[in-house]
């Protein structure tokens, strides 16, 4: 299957540094991607570059066959994204957050009101529509946010950490849903996440950057087979070390335990 995500030697400097070093990687159409690395390692940067909010430095970017510096036009309306700040607005109600984002993105009327109601009940929100989103648990506005992301029909959708802070249990249900998008509509999947278990169990190829440099590729088991470890997340901290990094990547004193769950970028 062809690629529909394509990088190579994608750089992106601010004055003198490097903060995303010349890294290079293809994702599947139809796959699902994880984009795995601790604290300031380049992963938000290199979001930022592929969904045409930030111009690279040097190298190239072709999704879904558009290069996002030349026509990112035709490159946004390849994707969705689910951002990893909340960006619904808290004044407006599911449905109208909903209508909004279909009229930015020229969706026909005549298909608007049932693709709404499709992706409403995907996510069992169909009868919450008329509710204002500052009365939504941070689950619901999540699962919304998924919906709207897929409103305009992508080929790709972006997840920038789409469960963190979330409970297990909600948690197990988006994933559900993005797994049923990606069986059902072939929609590719690229996320981060800070939850190894979730990159070991969703994504069938993963790509694990530091440093601005991307420093190992494949599936969970060949991650686990190249560090001689028992799982992707005894592996990812053998790549990348134990010393947890700070919000700038810098290193901190003490270490997390439970689960080794890093922070925010």
């Amino acid at each position: 299957m062809a690629n529909i995500i394509e990088v190579r030697n994608l750089t992106k400097k601010f004055d003198d540094t490097a903060v995303v070093n010349d890294i290079s990687f293809s994702v599947e159409e139809g796959g699902i991607f994880a984009f795995l690395g601790p604290n300031g390692a380049g992963k938000s940067t290199t979001i930022k570059m592929l969904t045409t909010l930030l111009r690279p430095t040097s190298g190239t970017i072709s999704i879904n066959g558009f290069n996002p510096v030349v026509d990112p036009d035709a490159a946004r309306h390849s994707f969705g994204i689910v951002f990893q700040d909340p960006s619904l607005d808290e004044d407006l109600t599911a449905l109208e957050n909903l209508q909004l984002h279909g009229a930015l993105y020229s969706v026909p009327k005549n298909t608007l009101a049932k693709r709404i109601a499709e992706l409403l009940a995907l996510v069992e929100l169909a009868d919450r529509k008329n509710d204002f989103i500052r009365d939504f648990s941070g689950g619901m506005k999540r699962r919304l946010e998924i919906a709207r992301g897929l409103l305009h029909h992508p080929k790709i959708i972006f997840l920038d950490e789409p469960t963190l802070g979330l409970d297990p249990q909600t948690r197990n249900h988006l994933w559900n849903y993005v797994r049923k998008l990606n069986a059902d509509e072939g929609i590719t999947v690229f996320f981060t996440t800070h939850y190894m278990e979730e990159a070991s169990q969703i994504a069938r190829h993963i790509a694990i950057i530091d440093n601005g440099t991307i420093i190992a590729q494949g599936t969970s088991a060949d991650l686990q087979k190249e560090t001689g470890t028992a799982s992707l997340e005894e592996a990812f901290l053998k790549l990348t070390g134990n010393v947890i990094r700070d919000e700038s990547g810098s290193s901190l004193d003490r270490m997390r335990t439970h689960g080794r769950r890093w922070g925010r970028r």
